[in-house]
């Protein structure tokens, strides 16, 4: 059995979406170099506008990460409907990007939203679930409070990886 593929999305794919791969990623290799390697295989981000395509992270998204010892190695691309075929988790910033995603012909069966793996969140139904707010309109303190919501939620989601084996 191949290890599953994860694809992050938000609506222009240069703020959330990158930010949450550059710390599942991170949190990937903290847990190898502790010896608890999670075996997962692709892992990107993709919007469901296309506003961005080609343009790197948004600089506050990479200074947010930078000061918390991550970096972000990132070219913003669309979600494609091939997309859905080649990731088998697409976990979705928020309620609309995930609306978009189903739109598209996304299987639900693979679809979640990004704070469902949030242990603070366990209790609550997929409707309840709180969104990843976008950052794009406010200014670098935003990005930093993005950068913590999205903390625990990565960690969830590689636990989560974990026990499917």
């Amino acid at each position: 059995m191949r290890p599953p593929s994860v694809l992050f999305v938000c609506l222009g794919n240069i703020c959330r979406s990158p930010m949450a791969e550059a710390v599942f990623l991170h949190m990937l290799a903290e847990r190898a170099a502790a010896g608890k390697s999670v075996a997962v295989g692709e892992v990107d981000s993709a919007g469901t506008g296309n506003w961005h395509v080609g343009q790197g992270a948004d600089p506050r998204t990479i200074a947010a990460c930078q000061c918390a010892g991550i970096s972000v190695s990132h070219t913003v691309r669309q979600v494609q409907r091939a997309d859905f075929g080649a990731f088998d988790l697409i976990i979705a910033m928020d309620h609309d990007n995930a609306s978009r995603l189903r739109a598209m012909g996304c299987p639900d069966d693979k679809l979640r939203l990004m704070r469902h793996y949030d242990p603070a969140n366990a209790d609550l139904s997929e409707a309840q679930l709180p969104k990843v707010p976008d950052p794009y309109h406010d200014g670098a303190d935003v990005f930093d409070a993005t950068l913590t919501m999205l903390r625990p939620a990565c960690a969830g989601l590689i636990d989560a990886i974990a026990g499917m084996r």
